[in-house]
């Protein structure tokens, strides 16, 4: 994984005064440790939670469990609602939420590399859904970079 989208995101939260804290399922805190990675990052990084097993979700980040009953772990608005579990449970000003499947094998019927990234801040609430090519470790690292970019995108367009 390269740094330089995180050294990006950590910059741009730096200059404006805000924060950033994690759900992570597929990359089980990948994107936080890419974000601590920077020097700087502890003025930035609230924190991250790791979410990989399904109960998990709803204990630790507050996703609704008959949302996790009915549309299951992999779905993008668990995505959504870890983003803003993250953001609630770490009092950060931005949240990114991430699950999927990053195989081999499918999961609760979703292919591996379906990957469903959120994220919550400031008058935002969206989510990006992803079909990754690759191993394990490609999938989960392709996952990262989007989670990154994704905040990137946003902080840019305020």
């Amino acid at each position: 994984m390269n740094g330089r989208p995180a050294a990006g995101v950590v910059a741009e939260l730096t200059r404006r005064g805000e924060t950033v804290a994690t759900a992570e399922s597929l990359t089980a805190g990948l994107v936080c440790a890419a974000l601590t990675d920077i020097p700087g990052a502890s003025a930035v990084v609230r924190g991250g939670l790791v979410v990989y097993a399904t109960d998990l979700k709803s204990s630790l980040a507050g996703v609704d469990a008959a949302l996790l009953a009915e549309r299951g772990a992999v779905h993008p608005e668990v995505a959504a609602r870890l983003a803003e579990g993250a953001r609630d449970r770490c009092g950060a000003d931005w949240g990114l939420g991430l699950t999927g499947v990053a195989g081999p094998d499918p999961q609760d019927g979703v292919a591996p590399g379906t990957v469903h990234v959120g994220l919550a801040g400031p008058g935002t609430r969206t989510t990006r859904t992803l079909r990754l090519a690759g191993d394990r470790h490609a999938v989960r690292a392709a996952a990262v970079t989007a989670a990154l970019d994704l905040l990137s995108t946003a902080l840019a367009g305020r």
